[in-house]
């Protein structure tokens, strides 16, 4: 392989990995959670870094003590931080590779299945 052909394949990666790293960076940036509580009590907005957004109480909050609103907006909140953090790595994941990709997920909350909503 001469200079000019290895030039032009690198300049073909590179435009490869700008094009996934733009894409990456959508999906990033829409890698927000909402979540609702199991009772449906609170339902909570979160960022892909967790910062809450969007707090909606419905009426089923007006039965509980202050206590159990607390912790429900807390758990709630958690649980939809975790999701954004797995839509997050997966918005990264074709950037880092499946490795990283794994040891990034080891680190991830375990996900409520369907039946626990």
């Amino acid at each position: 392989m001469d200079g000019a052909q290895w030039l032009a394949s690198y300049q073909e990666r590179l435009q490869e990995f700008g094009a996934r790293a733009a894409q990456a960076q959508k999906a990033l940036a829409d890698a927000s959670a909402t979540v609702t509580s199991r009772d449906g009590a609170v339902t909570v907005t979160v960022d892909p870094a967790g910062a809450l957004h969007r707090l909606v109480l419905s009426e089923r909050t007006e039965t509980m003590t202050r206590v159990q609103l607390a912790a429900a907006v807390v758990a709630t909140a958690q649980e939809a931080k975790g999701e954004a953090a797995r839509r997050a790595a997966a918005a990264v994941s074709p950037l880092i590779g499946p490795e990283a990709t794994r040891m990034l997920g080891s680190y991830l909350p375990a996900q409520r299945s369907e039946g626990e909503r």
